[in-house]
């Protein structure tokens, strides 16, 4: 059994998540996305300060976790924000931050 076994499912996919979207790269590449008005046909390391691989590589981590969808047209990758993913996330988010946003400042000390 590994430790992570130990929490609820909601909390395990919390988690995971939170660890996509941990580096910065991750983030701007979301932010991009979402400021451009139509999908992106071709090479988003031209618009970051990342090499492709790297972007690539970032690429697929948000395709895996639902947030983005890219679709094959021809020699290129058609990428764009995927709606279902994003509300999920921010639902997702909200009911964690409703959950641990406590009524009044406790003192502590």
């Amino acid at each position: 059994m590994k430790k992570l076994d130990l929490f609820e499912e909601g909390q395990q996919e919390i988690a995971a998540m939170a660890k996509v979207l941990a580096h910065p790269a991750r983030i701007a590449i979301l932010q991009f996305l979402a400021s451009t008005p139509t999908c992106i046909s071709g090479d988003i390391s031209d618009f970051l300060p990342l090499s492709r691989t790297t972007v690539s590589q970032h690429l697929k981590e948000l395709k895996s976790a639902g947030l983005i969808q890219g679709e094959v047209e021809g020699l290129k990758i058609k990428y764009c924000l995927k709606k279902k993913g994003i509300e999920k996330l921010r639902k997702m988010f909200d009911d964690l931050l409703t959950q641990i946003t406590p009524e009044e400042e406790k003192n502590c000390s």
